[in-house]
């Protein structure tokens, strides 16, 4: 029976992503409420047969009070005992039944389902985000919000259908069963309900800004809180325990001051609506009570109406929470909707092909980007790397090395010129088959908390146990996992490496990362300081793997160890954002330029990145 409501809608069926989702509440709500339009019209209508099932009964309270009243106790089950049998037999079997129709369909069919449906699909649309997007904020806080929106919205969802639906309806019926009764019985009741709706209003202005304010407030605490685990080492290395305790602590006295203006709505709210509620119920039963004394209504109008008061009067603190908390819900949801709705701007052009690399030569032409600063980055850069060749790139830091991988990977679109492949502007191909034909190992490589076995096949999914073995004994990585042991008692390929690989050594990463790269095979080689991780012993072990690995691909190197790419085709020297010099090794120590300058100054084979001193004046 559950497994029923709980299929009912399909939180992951099939979409059509969009690069600029709807960025207005209600159509962003819309937009993901489609799948589950037959089901809320179903929940909704159940909510309203609840709600007219209890009205019902008060009106029934009253007919049992008058037909007590006008009949004796020898009488009573002789001439209404069919009645009272069927009623008893409603409220016993199908109350119940409706009761649990509705709740089935709202605890099994929306609640779990319609949160699901918006994290899947806040989930996809943010992982389509580019790289630089992501660098622009705390992950901490995207994670945030992605966890915090369905959940609200689920609420919002939760509330309509629990309480706001039924209680449109309790109210609705409750005016029929008054007027029914006298018409004069409306009088206190839409009094009420004008004053009732005033505080309505008057709050949930109020509440959804506050609530918004409150969860931007706690997605910073996030942010904050998560930016200093993960970088704990440097916590600990600098004794900044103090440091990070201040920083978390300027944005959770934020949060406690959006929650304080927050309760406040909500204890002003309280109050008055208690006050508002004793008026209702005194001015109800008072004047059931005045017309019953002019002989203008009967002792069960009396009680219908004094119990449907009591009844309104329990009532109005839930519906008045359920409204809040739905306005309240749909505060989170904008602030979560400041994240998921940013619209995608690194994306592929229409029917884009994917990249086809038969030879694997690539073009820079005049390219040119300075992450919108207009200095720093490339500038005007042109580089021509032939099918097969090896170059290697040296320059300062800050000279736009790492930039132009980041162009050639397409993780940004450069400002001027353009990058081909093969003859191919890779920004009018797929970005997934771009990056399928590039292998890159970073210097600070990072794994994905799990196994080690999942982190190499990350490198070529459909790969076989014994491709992936091959891969780590290629890249001196075997010897290593054969020891490895979890918390959890996992071994070998099967330990799980921690969060960004922590619970490996540097090396240890680098060479799982290294048999990622291997495992892709991929036509197109980017190493930036590959080997830097490693210690000398073990660099040696793997420079004939790094060979083998060149060996039949079109390579680009970034190292400050010159001696990883002194044996290279051709040494590229960039120096801020353009190509100075150009050559082989050999080539570029005969010129005395700025390469023979790093060659000489360096120490233990590194080269010294920092820049020039100035002058003195």
């Amino acid at each position: 029976m559950f497994r029923y409501f709980e299929t009912f809608v399909d939180p992951y069926t099939g979409y059509t992503p969009t690069d600029a989702p709807p960025r207005r509440l209600w159509a962003f709500l819309w937009d993901y409420a489609q799948p589950f339009k037959r089901l809320f019209a179903i929940t909704a209508a159940m909510s309203i047969l609840v709600a007219a099932v209890e009205v019902w009964l008060i009106y029934y309270l009253g007919r049992l009070v008058d037909i007590l009243a006008q009949t004796g106790p020898a009488d009573l089950w002789a001439e209404h005992g069919v009645e009272l049998g069927l009623v008893a037999l409603f409220v016993l079997v199908l109350r119940p039944l409706s009761h649990g129709l509705h709740v089935l369909l709202l605890n099994n069919g929306v609640v779990p389902n319609f949160g699901t449906l918006i994290r899947w699909r806040s989930h996809a649309q943010v992982l389509r985000q580019s790289v630089g997007w992501f660098e622009n904020d705390f992950a901490g806080r995207v994670a945030n919000r992605i966890m915090q929106t369905p959940m609200a919205a689920g609420d919002a969802a939760f509330q309509v259908f629990d309480a706001i639906a039924f209680a449109i309806a309790y109210v609705v019926g409750a005016a029929f069963l008054l007027a029914d009764a006298d018409l004069r019985l409306l009088v206190p009741m839409l009094g009420w309900l004008v004053l009732y709706a005033l505080l309505v209003r008057w709050t949930v202005k109020r509440v959804g800004p506050a609530s918004q304010a409150s969860s931007d407030a706690r997605s910073e605490v996030t942010g904050r809180v998560v930016d200093s685990y993960s970088n704990i080492h440097s916590v600990k290395l600098f004794a900044g325990q103090e440091t990070e305790l201040a920083f978390a602590k300027t944005a959770i006295d934020q949060t406690r001051r959006t929650v304080e203006r927050e309760m406040r709505i909500f204890t002003t709210m309280d109050i008055s609506l208690f006050v508002l509620n004793g008026v209702f119920i005194v001015s109800v039963v008072g004047w059931a009570l005045l017309i019953w004394t002019q002989g203008g209504a009967s002792a069960g109008i009396v009680a219908a109406a004094t119990a449907l008061a009591l009844r309104l009067n329990a009532m109005t603190g839930w519906i008045m929470w359920a409204l809040t908390n739905f306005f309240r819900s749909l505060g989170i949801v904008a602030e979560g909707m400041e994240t998921i709705t940013q619209p995608i701007t690194l994306t592929d052009r229409p029917g884009a092909p994917a990249l086809k690399v038969s030879k694997g030569a690539i073009r820079f032409e005049e390219v040119s980007h300075h992450y919108g600063r207009g200095s720093d980055g490339l500038d005007r850069l042109s580089i021509e790397v032939a099918p097969g060749e090896k170059i290697g790139l040296v320059g300062r830091s800050g000279a736009g090395k790492t930039t132009l991988v980041k162009l050639l990977l397409r993780f940004y679109d450069p400002e001027g010129g353009r990058i081909l492949i093969d003859g191919q502007d890779v920004t009018q191909v797929t970005q997934d088959s771009l990056r399928r034909a590039i292998g890159m190992v970073q210097q600070d490589t990072s794994l994905l908390h799990r196994s080690v076995r999942d982190n190499i096949l990350y490198g070529r999914r459909d790969a076989s146990e014994a491709e992936i073995r091959a891969a780590a004994d290629r890249a001196e990585a075997s010897d290593f996992i054969a020891t490895l042991q979890d918390p959890k008692g996992r071994t070998g390929y099967d330990a799980h490496v921690g969060e960004r690989g922590v619970k490996l050594s540097g090396g240890q990463r680098q060479r799982i990362a290294l048999a990622r790269v291997i495992l892709k095979d991929a036509p197109i080689l980017v190493l930036d300081e590959a080997t830097s991780a490693l210690d000398s012993e073990v660099e040696a072990a793997i420079q004939d793997t790094l060979y083998g690995m060149m060996e039949g691909k079109t390579v680009i190197a970034i190292a400050h160890r010159l001696s990883t790419i002194a044996h290279l085709d051709r040494i590229l020297v960039i120096d801020k954002g353009r190509i100075v010099e150009s050559g082989t090794h050999r080539e570029l120590l005969a010129q005395e330029g700025l390469y023979a300058g790093f060659w000489a100054r360096q120490s233990g084979g590194f080269l010294g990145t920092e820049p020039e001193p100035e002058a003195a004046e």
